[in-house]
Formats: structure tokens, C-alpha cells, sequence
């Protein structure tokens, strides 16, 4: 087989950069090694930077998610028990964010697709990375296949193969491990709040969440050796409520779990994000604490610069365009990163991992950005998302 563009794998990032790519008529073959069904049971965040909505809308499928996707104009966070509302919209000029599941999403990219998708391929190997022509071969049906290309994109999460295959020595890992989980629990039970609230309490973090008008995302911040099974669906309701507000906690409608699940946090970042004709998007090149909200906003603007790019090569042939994809893409980044970061640091019980100075800090920033005009605007800014930079 031949294509312009291979896309290692079929997630929202991979499924988005192929969208975008065949409507400007780039063709693309996209290689995933799981099935549609695995892909879509992936329960991801939900919530959508402004410039994530654009991006969608300009692929074309964006008719269900305006339709039941809720608009958020504002966050609230509580810090010992006081609720602080963030007024996004009026705080950005009019910038707000969309609730809109990461697996519904998915699933509007897959119906959409009309170019090739090659499910179930394993041992998806990339050869001649730095050469004129790379290519990919897998595993299909017990038949070895190829594919010809001009360029790679990987978009096969943190432990697929694209990084991988990466000389040793050619990147720089830059990480941050911290010492605790969240446990989510998805129900189909009304959200507890119109906006979502991000709780800071002595007993550790919480997050209330939301899909739709009928369907909730919760989370608690728990120990690293904490099992799903240790959690009953009654043990989590009955924490949940301890650590929000008072008349938060008594609107609270609870129910049976559809699902739970345990994610441990990390910073994570690789540079450059690109290696010949291979270019790293997403996951493969770095991953956010959930706490900011940018995980796959910052997916979708790598796809945003990948695109842009490879736009301008096949129709202006401004090839030296490509080298600049990881530092356009790396400057968003580090700012995604950097957020997600301050505010998993400003929300969490560090539980004696913190010494007395990082515990004071923390307090001077909880002060300060809840208590002036321009902290508020710095977080504002950063949930809705910061702008593109122009490829030029």
C-alpha cells in the first residue's frame, strides 16, 4: 500500500490529524493495533479548550457535540470550604469551554472517517525514519504488510511504538512523578453543580465533573497503593461528600457505578517531538496531569500544527516548514504543562511529601491567585486555553 501520510493510531488525536489531512485532500492510512470497541471503551476527561471546539468544527464533525455538549462559562474552586467561582468568559473576553466526552469525540471522528482504518495490526514496526521514503509494516490477519508514505505521524499514546523506535540518545525526557492517584467513578446520576469544582480539602483533592445533563464524572485523590476494589461504590459517595461543602454535599445524587477506575498522575515531556519524517502528537510525546484539563487539548493542538504544516508541504512545497513542527508544537506544550502542574500543586494534600517551604508556597499562591484580579485572569486564561501561533 501507498499514502501520503501513515497515522499510528486510531485515538482522537490520531483519528482528528486523518480527518483534517483527507478534507484538504492529503491522503492518509491510519494503523491502530486495538479494535473500535477497545478504542471507544476508553474513559477519558471531557472537557474542551475553545480553540479544540474550532478545531473540530473545521473537521466537519462537530453536529453532536454542539448539540449536546454543555458550555461552560465558568469553574469553581473550593479551598477550606469556600467556594471561589472563575468566571471564564467574563475573565477572557467572552472564551469559554465545552463538556463534551473525550470518548464521544472518538466516536464522531470514526463515523466520519471515510479513508482507511486498519484495525487490529500488531507488531506495527517504522523503518527508514531519517531516509526519502519511510514505511510501516505490521501484522494483519497473519499476513506481514507495508505501507510506503512520505512522512509518519505518531499518534499511539504514551507506550505505543512511534517513540519507541526513537534512537536512544535522540531525546530528552523530562518527568515528574506524584505520589497519589485519582479514582474516578462515571454514574448516571445529574451533575451535583451547574459548573465544575475542583475541591481542595485536608482529607485530599475532588473533583466534580460532568458529560451531560444526566451523566457525572466524580473523582477523589487517593493513596498509590489503593486498589479499585477497596473502593465500594458507598465508600466513594460517602468521601465525596466529606470533602465538599456542606450544601454542595446534600444536593449530591448518587447511584451505581458504570465504571471506576484508578490513574496515576505524571508530568511527562520528550524533545524534540519529532525524529526524520516521524512526528510525535499527543500521549507518544507527552502526558499532563488530569488536574488542568489539557491532555487532549494539547493532543489537538499538535494536530493543529501537524496539519498546518503538511498543508503548506503539499501545496506550497515549504518543506522547511517540517522542521519547526516540535518547537511550535513544544512552546504550547510546556505552558499546557506548566498549568497542570500549578494547579495539581495548588489542589493537593502532598501528605508529608511537601517540606514546611513548599507547604508555605502553596498558601501564598492559594492567597494570591484567589485573591486578585489578575490570579483570577491567569487561571482563566489557561482553562479555556491559550491561542495558536501562526505557521508561517
Amino acid at each position: 500500500m501507498k499514502t501520503q501520510v501513515a497515522i499510528i493510531g486510531a485515538g482522537p488525536s490520531g483519528l482528528l490529524l486523518g480527518q483534517r489531512l483527507h478534507k484538504a485532500g492529503i491522503d492518509n492510512i491510519i494503523i491502530e493495533r486495538q479494535t473500535p470497541d477497545y478504542v471507544l471503551g476508553r474513559i477519558r476527561a471531557g472537557v474542551l479548550e475553545q480553540g479544540t471546539v474550532d478545531l473540530l468544527r473545521e473537521a466537519g464533525v462537530s453536529a453532536r457535540m454542539d448539540a449536546e455538549g454543555l458550555v461552560h462559562d465558568g469553574v469553581e474552586l473550593v479551598f477550606d470550604g469556600k467556594r471561589v467561582p472563575i468566571h471564564l468568559s467574563a475573565l477572557t473576553g467572552g472564551k469559554r469551554v465545552m463538556v463534551y466526552g473525550q470518548t464521544e469525540v472518538t466516536r464522531d471522528l470514526m463515523e466520519a472517517r471515510s479513508a482507511p482504518i486498519i484495525y487490529s495490526a500488531s507488531d506495527v514496526q517504522l523503518h527508514e525514519l531519517k531516509g526519502e521514503r519511510p514505511w510501516v509494516t505490521f501484522e494483519k490477519d497473519g499476513q506481514r504488510q507495508r505501507i510506503d508514505c512520505d512522512y509518519i505521524a505518531g499518534c499511539d499514546g504514551f507506550h505505543g511504538v512511534s517513540r519507541k523506535t526513537i534512537p536512544e540518545g535522540v531525546l530528552t525526557e523530562y518527568e515528574r512523578v506524584y505520589p497519589f492517584g485519582w479514582l474516578g467513578l462515571l454514574s448516571d446520576t445529574p451533575p451535583v453543580n451547574e459548573e465544575l469544582i475542583y475541591a481542595q480539602h485536608a482529607r485530599g483533592f475532588s473533583l466534580c465533573s460532568q458529560r451531560s445533563l444526566t451523566r457525572s464524572r466524580y473523582y477523589l485523590q487517593v493513596p498509590l497503593t489503593d486498589k479499585v476494589e477497596d473502593w465500594s461504590d458507598e465508600r466513594f459517595w460517602d468521601e465525596l461528600k466529606a470533602r465538599l461543602p456542606q450544601d454542595v454535599a446534600e444536593r449530591l445524587v448518587t447511584g451505581p457505578s458504570l465504571e471506576k477506575s484508578i490513574a496515576p498522575l505524571r508530568s511527562f515531556v520528550v524533545e524534540p517531538m519529532q525524529y526524520g519524517k516521524l512526528f510525535l502528537v499527543g500521549d507518544a510525546a507527552h502526558i499532563v496531569p488530569p488536574t488542568g484539563a489539557k491532555g487532549l487539548n494539547l493532543a489537538a493542538s499538535d494536530v493543529c500544527y501537524l496539519y498546518r504544516i503538511l498543508v503548506k508541504v503539499y501545496r506550497e512545497g515549504r518543506t522547511e516548514l517540517l522542521e519547526k513542527y516540535s518547537e511550535l508544537a513544544l512552546r504550547r506544550v510546556w505552558k499546557g504543562e506548566r498549568f497542570s502542574w500549578f494547579m495539581t500543586n495548588l489542589l493537593h494534600d502532598f501528605d508529608g511529601e511537601k517540606d514546611a517551604w513548599d507547604r508555605k508556597m502553596q498558601e501564598a499562591d492559594r492567597d494570591y491567585f484567589l485573591n486578585s484580579d489578575a490570579g483570577l485572569v491567569n487561571i482563566a486564561e489557561n482553562y479555556v486555553g491559550l491561542p495558536y501561533e501562526e505557521v508561517r
